[in-house]
């Protein structure tokens, strides 16, 4: 576990450590910060995870910014996509939370398959951005002969209702569209799927 310091990997305002500080210390939550992940994406943004953190229970393998007054940590799957992004609290007349600013974008990736492009394109412009809204997003991984390989992330890893949604929602749309593709074989690791620092 690699401790940096600001601003290698994010910038976190100071607005926002003395919310993050504050909430802290009135909750008595000594030895936790904060934890921030990629957790989902649409066709041009990334969409985020925010929780807490416990430095026992952070993986081996997170990537742990000093903040001071607390840590933040951030797996590396997600840290390659927050390089010299924004953490900020602001406050509105809508209201108030934290925002982030991120200058990277989500880059789909390029098929030689046309039935794989096809696919891409769905999820890109339909189906992620539904997901989105509820935390989740969906990966093609591969596809062979007549089967789209996918990989559920966000809230849809670990989820219950995840085979529901891929099997009458995912796999519906993509068949619809592609009938070339006879199944949607899930290939997540859904045990992997819980947040510990919820």
């Amino acid at each position: 576990m690699a401790t940096l310091s600001e601003p290698n990997l994010m910038t976190i305002t100071d607005a926002a450590k003395e919310q993050i500080a504050s909430h802290l210390e009135t909750e008595g939550m000594q030895d936790t910060g904060i934890r921030i992940g990629i957790q989902g994406q649409t066709a041009d943004a990334f969409q985020y995870h925010m929780g807490f953190q416990t430095e026992a229970g952070a993986s081996p393998s997170d990537v742990v910014v000093d903040c001071g007054k607390f840590k933040l940590f951030v797996d590396p799957r997600s840290a390659e996509n927050l390089q010299g992004a924004t953490l900020d609290f602001v406050e509105t007349q809508e209201g108030s939370g934290f925002e982030i600013d991120n200058p990277n974008k989500p880059v789909s990736p390029t098929w030689d398959d046309p039935m794989a492009t096809k696919i891409q394109e769905l999820l890109d412009s339909e189906i992620n951005p539904a997901l989105a809204s509820h935390g989740g997003m969906i990966e093609l991984v591969d596809v062979k002969d007549d089967k789209a390989y996918v990989r559920l992330g966000g809230g849809c890893q670990g989820c219950a209702r995840s085979r529901e949604t891929l099997k009458q929602g995912v796999e519906t749309r993509i068949r619809q569209l592609i009938p070339e593709i006879s199944e949607v074989v899930d290939v997540t690791d859904h045990t992997e799927g819980a947040d510990p620092y919820y």
